[in-house]
């Protein structure tokens, strides 16, 4: 990709911060979304949850991609943290829609966070693209999250969808939970341990998301995940095996359901998901197996 300005919002997650390092260390131009008042000429001010943002301030940017959302394992899901969970990821992205499609010359592309919760609980079924969204929370929330985008859609910009498995890193998301308690020998399955969980490794969601901004006619969902989910029971013996401790405790589900409420059925829930059109665009992962994307995270 030519040297382009890009914007970012989310920059300060774990996705975001990884891009931006990536993108910069490349030459790009970064412009952040920040959320208080800008101190540079690399920030934009906006607030998601009231629909703000400064369009001004996108000027001349040739891609916006959006990764900005409350993390959903963060809190125990209250009706209210349900709700911030919703506006910080629908409300913001129409108002980034709205903002980029607004500009007198449009970005050339968005990209758009979103998640394999799209699927729901999909068992030992393997889904790709063409299956349709689940049941649930998370999967309405990944449907009104990609329906948001709308605007700049239909302004004519090229708009990606990024479907999101769990992310191999130690810096946070669900991985930055289970790396401190496997070190310490407390780490095992989850529930009987025979649910799916379709995992990628942070540079290799980097790297994908710069090969979907570059190829050109690369548009809607593409699910970001390696080639082979595993289950559950597979990855507690892979973490096991690779950080040398043993792995001998399990949580059973209903303890699990009790500590994290609503939110437990989609630790115990099962989705198998391949990405088949990241795969078909010509996409190659640098780590697809556990191990390695274990051992990526250090």
């Amino acid at each position: 990709m030519e040297r382009s300005r890009i914007a970012v919002a989310g920059a300060s997650g774990l996705i975001g911060s990884a891009l931006v390092r990536s993108l910069t260390a490349d030459g790009h131009e970064v412009v952040r979304l920040v959320r208080r008042e800008p101190r540079g000429a690399d920030e934009v001010r906006w607030d998601p949850e009231r629909g703000h943002v400064d369009a001004a301030g996108l000027t001349g940017c040739d891609v916006v991609v959006n990764l900005a959302g409350a993390g959903v394992g963060d809190r125990r899901w209250t009706p209210e943290y349900k709700r911030l969970l919703r506006d910080s990821r629908v409300l913001g992205t129409a108002a980034l829609a709205e903002a980029a499609a607004s500009l007198p010359r449009p970005p050339r592309v968005f990209v758009n966070g979103s998640a394999i919760g799209f699927y729901g609980d999909t068992g030992d079924r393997v889904v790709d693209e063409d299956a349709p969204p689940g049941d649930g929370f998370l999967s309405a929330l990944c449907v009104e999250w990609e329906e948001a985008a709308a605007p700049v859609a239909e302004a004519g910009v090229r708009t990606v969808f990024l479907r999101t498995g769990l992310v191999v890193a130690r810096g946070g998301g669900a991985w930055g939970r289970l790396f401190p308690l496997f070190r310490a020998g407390l780490g095992g399955r989850l529930g009987d341990g025979r649910q799916y969980w379709s995992y990628i490794a942070l540079h290799d969601e980097v790297a994908a998301i710069r090969h979907l901004v570059d190829g050109d006619g690369l548009s809607g969902p593409f699910n970001l995940t390696a080639p082979q989910p595993l289950t559950n029971a597979e990855i507690t013996e892979a973490m096991a095996r690779v950080l040398h401790r043993p792995a001998v405790f399990a949580v059973p589900a209903p303890v699990l359901r009790a500590a994290l409420g609503e939110m437990a059925g989609d630790v115990l829930g099962s989705q198998r998901v391949v990405p088949r059109r990241l795969l078909e665009s010509g996409f190659r992962f640098a780590f697809p197996g556990i191990d390695e994307a274990i051992r990526a995270a250090g």
